[in-house]
């Protein structure tokens, strides 16, 4: 998988396409945004955070690191990968987005997965400045990292080839923007099984499950893949560090916390599904 670092940025502020000078990214209007030493870009404007350190905390990003680096969602990454390698057919270069891409798990293991006769451009995003720090830490030669909001995607228009969320927040609206025509969505959720059992401890009564399988306006459903597994943590640090990546950490009550805190072991049900979009032609306008 020959890389190309990915160019078609455009400025946060204003929506002009960025242009890199040295150690900085400019645009015509004069904005100006510095590449950190780690490599990665901050295009996630002051006056665009809701919150002063949004996204995931430091602490939640490195157990995330330490869990997926054991392989225990590796089925999940395969299924995705098998997702974008059916859907993405011939396009050189490929281009795709991991629209929040936390510290870049999913997205290195598809490029590991891609043909070797094909250029990639890979970009990531996430608006947490510790999870895109991780990710440029780990690979900061073939993938373009970014802090930036899936609610303003620092991309030129019509310029992907695939968009992935992947267990995050999804701006449709966004993604149809960036795709090109015929374009690919490959968006991964919980399914109704996913940690069961984990749930089961923490909480006093399960929630049904939200539906989130409902085609975004503007696409076209192409596939459906349910990953559903069982797995076994044999260690109180793995069965913490599952705890603490997902948002079940701050749901659940002191109580609830302390139980999971107190386990040795624990067998869980992973459960995800993995869905494929194609973005769709625009309707022409009948004239007369």
């Amino acid at each position: 998988m020959p890389s190309i670092p990915f160019t078609a940025l455009t400025c946060p502020l204003d929506g002009e396409p960025l242009n890199q000078q040295e150690s900085s990214w400019r645009c015509a209007n004069g904005h100006s945004f510095d590449v950190a030493r780690q490599g990665y870009i901050h295009l996630l404007p002051v006056q665009k955070k809701k919150s002063r350190d949004p996204g995931d905390s430091k602490e939640m990003v490195a157990a995330r690191q330490r869990f997926l680096q054991k392989g225990f969602y590796r089925p999940i990454s395969e299924g995705i990968s098998e997702a974008v390698r059916t859907g993405i057919e011939s396009a050189n270069p490929f281009r795709c987005l991991d629209a929040g891409c936390g510290e870049g798990y999913y997205l290195r293991q598809l490029a590991q997965t891609l043909p070797d006769d094909r250029d990639c451009e890979l970009i990531g995003n996430d608006i947490s400045k510790w999870a895109v720090l991780k990710a440029a830490q780990q690979d900061r030669r073939a993938v373009r990292w970014v802090v930036a909001s899936n609610a303003n995607l620092p991309v030129e228009s019509d310029t992907l080839d695939c968009v992935l969320s992947l267990f995050g927040f999804p701006v449709y609206s966004e993604f149809y923007r960036v795709l090109k025509e015929g374009g690919l969505l490959v968006q991964v959720d919980a399914g109704p099984d996913h940690l069961r059992e984990l749930r089961e401890i923490i909480y006093p009564e399960l929630k049904p499950p939200a539906d989130k399988r409902a085609v975004p306006a503007g696409f076209e459903s192409l596939d459906e893949i349910r990953v559903t597994y069982q797995m076994t943590l044999d260690n109180r640090e793995d069965i913490q560090d599952l705890l603490a990546m997902t948002p079940h950490l701050y749901r659940a009550r002191a109580d609830g916390k302390a139980r999971a805190e107190a386990l040795d072991s624990l067998t869980v049900t992973v459960d995800a599904v993995i869905q494929a979009f194609r973005k769709k032609e625009p309707k022409m306008q009948a004239v007369g």
